[in-house]
């Protein structure tokens, strides 16, 4: 019996190996390893430039034309919880002379021109990838208006009240991050400066209040210095 069993053990011992090794091997899965996404951070400091064109609204001293504007910006913003954005930014435009102003009875014309436009604003927005949708609204100020009236082509003595130099405005756009650092946006904004009463002058004028107020519609780019700009992430 001791040497039935004896032999069993040695065979066992011999045959295991040879019959793992006919066992074929387990196949392992490889690790899946996600593709790298890209997080768009807004927070940092710019500056940039727009160009675009300003018209007035109705009964406005600024007349009804279209005219071409451009001009610089710069500020600040800063992202959060994840999604939203608040900033705060500074603007200045310049715009050409072509106004044709507003006619009277009697031939009077009362011709306003304003040359320069600014603001001082705040921003909030939502982003989702490289995209920004904001409304802004704050300080404006402007130049003089360089008010004239004339009959019948002849400059005319008037007088006014009103006509204030600082204002609000409010508005709001879309912003795209097309490459690292940098920006596009397009926007529209209303400037109110309030109201010009004529006091004195032809008589069809006497008493008119017209509003001193702009809209403008502008396309920009911006440059966006440290944070701002796409970031790979694993």
């Amino acid at each position: 019996m001791k040497k039935l069993l004896l032999g069993a053990t040695v065979f066992v011992a011999f045959a295991a190996p040879a019959v793992a090794a006919d066992i074929p091997a387990r196949a392992t899965k490889a690790p899946v390893v996600s593709a790298p996404q890209l997080v768009y951070s807004w927070t940092g400091f710019y500056v940039g430039g727009h160009l675009g064109g300003a018209f007035a609204g109705n009964n406005s001293l600024q007349g009804g034309n279209a005219r071409f504007m451009g001009g610089v910006e710069g500020g600040f913003d800063y992202q959060f919880a994840p999604n939203w954005v608040i900033g705060a930014e500074a603007q200045y435009s310049w715009l050409n002379n072509n106004t044709t102003g507003v006619v009277f009875p009697g031939g009077a014309v009362v011709t306003g021109r304003n040359n320069e436009l600014g603001s001082v604003t705040g921003r909030v927005g939502y982003t989702w990838g490289p995209a920004l949708l904001y409304a802004k609204g704050g300080y404006a100020f402007r130049d003089n208006s360089a008010i004239g009236v004339s009959v019948a082509g002849v400059p005319t003595p008037f007088a006014t009240t009103g006509g204030q130099k600082n204002g609000y405005t409010v508005g709001g756009g879309l912003e795209y991050m097309f490459a690292p650092n940098w920006s596009a946006k397009a926007e529209y904004q209303f400037y109110d400066f309030g109201t010009t009463t004529f006091t004195a002058g032809p008589p069809a004028v006497v008493g008119a209040r017209l509003k001193d107020d702009e809209h403008s519609v502008k396309v920009g780019v911006n440059y966006r210095f440290g944070w701002g700009g796409p970031v790979s992430k694993y």
